[in-house]
């Protein structure tokens, strides 16, 4: 942060990317985004095509979410005594890797001399690696961040990361499902690996070594435990993260949508991108309304009112049969959930002291990123008990009904400010 521009005024909404580094960081996020949004929507097509079991779908979820999990609170605790550029570089490098494998086991060559069972052991053997890399990457990404952006900005900044995200997430999965539509699998691999290479390459040449400010002095596991006991210790922190984490468990409608898009909605794999791409939409235009209008005067407010929102998209998705109200209907669910994001993204930000971003962003991560998947597990499982709908509306349902039960049990945070949440 040598380079810091003037500030000219404290609502710019474009202040974030007035820095360099920033803006070669989002570039990084976009691009690793699009790659890793196209793969997610051709691999659970490819797999659903080849067992039409809605289990198979919950089962990538679950071979991502299990390393995820078991890694993510020592990734923190790497990311923060460790160079950041040098443990993303490792990082895209694996997934680059497991990518590369993935593109082979699903070409032609190798279904002639492979069998079925093998290319999916395969496929959920590199998913479980992409898992192990996430671990990492979440807790890595956010230590990052934290370094190349001065505090006053951590509102917008986290805003823009969003944003970037989102959009990766637009036109990735609609991409996806374009390749796969009129090109076939392997030209979706070939896009997935130009782009984590480029998103390497942004790391490389555009990313700075900063300083490491975490040098531990006590095992692992103290330094383990400050981090968790840090979060636990904030009323809005651990309720945010606990939040999110069970209406994003129930509401994971998203790994059941190559059923909806095959067999409700019928229209095929470019009909699931646009499925896919349909809730980052509303999440970037979103995105750019909150650069200008943030949603933290009443934080907590605000992200009950949001995650209520996308509770009843849940459900209302569930009902629709119209594949252009589907759309509709996700692109408000989106729209909802990057208010949340939001909220979450610029509490954790602010309240984070620098030499612990990685081992609180690795709380973070077990709370929020491995429940997608782990949802996505529950989404299956019990569309093949109750069928795909009723597990829809259950889940939906089910988020209410937390948004609910937090309200009753938070109602003294809902008029405060964020500046006026202190960690005791």
């Amino acid at each position: 942060m040598d380079d810091i521009p003037p500030v000219r005024t404290k609502t710019d909404p474009y202040i974030a990317l007035r820095f360099p580094e920033f803006r070669s960081y989002i570039a990084m996020r976009f691009l690793f985004t699009f790659a890793y949004q196209i793969q997610a929507v051709v691999v659970g097509w490819y797999i659903y095509q080849l067992t039409k079991d809605p289990l198979s779908l919950g089962l990538i979820g679950l071979a991502e979410a299990i390393p995820s999990i078991t890694v993510t609170l020592y990734g923190g605790y790497v990311a923060d005594k460790s160079n950041k550029k040098t443990m993303l570089i490792k990082i895209m490098a694996t997934m680059l890797v497991c990518s590369s494998v993935l593109a082979f086991v699903t070409s032609k060559e190798a279904l002639s001399i492979l069998s079925q069972t093998l290319i999916i052991t395969v496929m959920y053997l590199m998913i479980f690696c992409i898992g192990l890399a996430r671990g990492f990457y979440s807790p890595t990404a956010f230590a990052t961040m934290g370094q190349i952006i001065p505090k006053e900005h951590y509102p917008n900044s986290s805003t823009w990361n969003s944003g970037a995200y989102q959009l990766g997430s637009i036109v990735g999965p609609a991409a996806g499902g374009l390749l796969y539509g009129f090109g076939g699998i392997t030209s979706c691999f070939v896009v997935i690996i130009s782009f984590i290479t480029m998103s390497l390459t942004c790391i490389i040449f555009f990313i700075k070594s900063h300083p490491v400010k975490f040098i531990p002095k006590e095992s692992i596991y103290k330094s383990l435990e400050e981090g968790i006991r840090f979060v636990f210790k904030s009323r809005m922190l651990v309720g945010a993260l606990s939040l999110d984490m069970f209406s994003v468990f129930f509401g994971g409608a998203v790994a059941l949508m190559p059923i909806f898009a095959h067999d409700i909605l019928k229209v095929g794999s470019e009909g699931l991108g646009l499925l896919r791409a349909a809730p980052a939409l509303g999440a970037v235009i979103t995105m750019f309304i909150m650069a200008k209008y943030p949603p933290m005067n009443k934080p907590w407010k605000n992200l009950l009112l949001a995650v209520s929102g996308f509770g009843i998209c849940i459900i209302a998705f569930g009902l629709s049969r119209n594949f252009y109200l589907s759309l509709l209907i996700l692109f408000f669910e989106g729209a909802f959930d990057s208010v949340s994001v939001i909220i979450r993204s610029t509490i954790l930000q602010i309240l984070t002291p620098d030499e612990m971003r990685g081992r609180v962003s690795a709380v973070n991560s077990m709370f929020i990123g491995s429940s997608n998947e782990i949802g996505a597990f529950e989404s299956g499982a019990t569309a093949r008990l109750m069928g795909t709908i009723p597990s829809v509306l259950f889940g939906g349902s089910m988020t209410l009904i937390i948004v609910f039960v937090t309200y009753l049990k938070t109602k003294k945070l809902i008029p405060l400010s964020l500046k006026q949440i202190n960690l005791d």
